[in-house]
């Protein structure tokens, strides 16, 4: 390797590194931020968070991989042309093509790699980390209850002095509110003097063994007499079963933890693709089947009777009935006929699409893993020649152009991807439209940067938007004054 394409290749790879470091450390805490509501208030020790942030940090990868190169590439060539190192390149006889060449079989090999860890590494980090999240959410109930405040579990208030024991299973001055379904009125009181947890980790059903304790309850009496009527008792042993389930998920959050395309690679993603197209057709052909066995206003031939003389009858003889009883059923079967089968198609209808949607996701998955390799090399074939053109360096005018680049390929992407679950595009189009948006750009600005044309300053390129603006506010003056 020649000096220059070390100096270069060095240059690159100290930024990328520091920025990739950077952005990784700032999505890491965004994904903090966005499970906090899984993560606090659980008493979870500090080896769990770490392991959960661990399993969920190889997710990041595909957002700051490119963003990384997109961003390592502009500051890079920006710097590079502000100290007019391009132009001693220029003036040996070395061209801005020459000069990415090493660049280029590095973010080849980036590409590549890039694609071996999303198809092999990240799916067996989401797996760990789906599974830990059920674990967080299913088999660790006993966390819905923290000490020294009333835990809100649906019907009933639970607060706690102390929670003690190895795995805090024990409590001590429990006090329970609950609550009335049909009044919504607080009327019964439980307490006890200790308590136990008692969980399973199959089951999200929290049994909550009270000891020592008394349960008092309010009832409403239909004697104007007895003003403040009571039940009081008292027990040693009280058993109370409670399904925490529903309150530390979304349905959203559900959704997604099922979502177990993410979790597959190349191989898998194809195996399973062709196995939910082949029950794809088989319930469409087993659908229609039952639709024309149940909706079928005709009987066939094999189900005639050959000893029965069946008579046609015609709709104008039907409808020229005169009994209004004989009308009234033949309206009432008729429309009983219709809602079914409009019943069995939209029914049919939802349970297609929500199959279809299926499908899309995995194709998504499997074109993912392709689409985050080559995002890499646009990233880098937008990036190099737009540095050489704006001509900064640093992270001040590079991030600029580096976010809003990375924003619009995110926005669009997502919006793809979106858009193909709901089958509104091919699956291939959504994954693929954001690279397809971008690709115009990467082009124009890499064939301009190979044929050493349109390396201007980005004064240049902008004096059309400024000139027009400072003539409309020149404009603007003139009528005030």
């Amino acid at each position: 390797m020649k000096i220059l394409d070390r100096y270069i290749l060095i240059s690159f790879v100290k930024t990328f590194f520091s920025v990739f470091a950077i952005l990784f450390f700032i999505f890491v805490l965004q994904g903090v931020w966005v499970f906090i509501g899984e993560l606090a208030g659980k008493d979870l020790d500090f080896i769990t968070i770490i392991k959960f942030l661990f399993f969920y940090s190889p997710k990041m990868i595909p957002m700051v991989l490119p963003l990384s190169v997109l961003l390592a590439s502009i500051m890079t060539f920006g710097d590079f042309s502000e100290n007019y190192e391009f132009a001693a390149m220029k003036s040996s006889g070395i061209s801005l093509q020459r000069a990415m060449r090493s660049l280029i079989v590095f973010i080849l090999i980036l590409s590549g790699v890039s694609f071996w860890f999303v198809n092999n590494v990240a799916p067996k980090s989401e797996f760990k980390f789906v599974n830990m999240r059920r674990d967080i959410i299913h088999t660790k109930p006993a966390m819905a209850i923290a000490a020294g405040q009333f835990n809100d579990l649906g019907a009933m208030n639970i607060k706690v002095d102390e929670k003690y024991g190895e795995k805090d299973e024990k409590l001590r001055n429990v006090t329970i509110h609950v609550i009335n379904q049909q009044s919504s009125l607080n009327k019964t009181v439980i307490k006890a003097k200790t308590g136990k947890i008692e969980t399973n980790e199959n089951s999200p059903i929290l049994k909550l063994h009270l000891f020592d304790g008394n349960y008092y309850e309010d009832v409403t009496s239909r004697r104007s007499s007895d003003t403040k009527p009571f039940i009081k008792s008292e027990f040693e042993h009280y058993i109370m079963s409670i399904d925490v389930s529903e309150f530390d998920k979304s349905d959203d959050e559900m959704q997604e933890i099922s979502n177990t395309a993410t979790m597959m690679n190349i191989s898998q993603l194809n195996y399973t693709i062709d196995s939910l197209n082949v029950n794809f057709k088989n319930e469409i052909k087993t659908q229609v089947d039952a639709d024309n066995s149940n909706n079928r206003l005709f009987l066939s031939n094999a189900e005639k009777d050959n000893d029965i003389v069946y008579k046609t009858i015609s709709l104008d003889s039907l409808l020229s009935i005169k009994k209004r009883s004989q009308k009234i059923s033949l309206y009432a079967n008729a429309s009983a006929v219709a809602e079914n089968i409009r019943f069995n198609i939209t029914n049919n209808k939802s349970a297609l699409l929500e199959k279809t949607k299926h499908i899309n996701r995995h194709w998504i998955a499997f074109y993912e893993k392709f689409v985050i390799a080559f995002s890499c090399l646009l990233m880098f074939f937008i990036g190099a020649p737009l540095g050489a053109i704006i001509r900064k360096g640093g992270l001040g005018l590079p991030m600029v152009f580096a976010v809003l680049i990375f924003i619009s390929y995110h926005f669009i992407n997502t919006f793809g991807k979106k858009l193909a679950q709901e089958n509104g595009i091919t699956p291939f189009f959504g994954a693929w439209l954001s690279t397809m948006v971008l690709l115009p750009m990467a082009i124009t600005l890499t064939y301009k940067a190979t044929k050493d044309r349109g390396i201007n300053s980005i004064d240049n390129l902008l004096y059309p938007v400024t000139n027009y603006l400072k003539t409309k506010f020149k404009k603007k003056q003139q009528n005030n004054t």
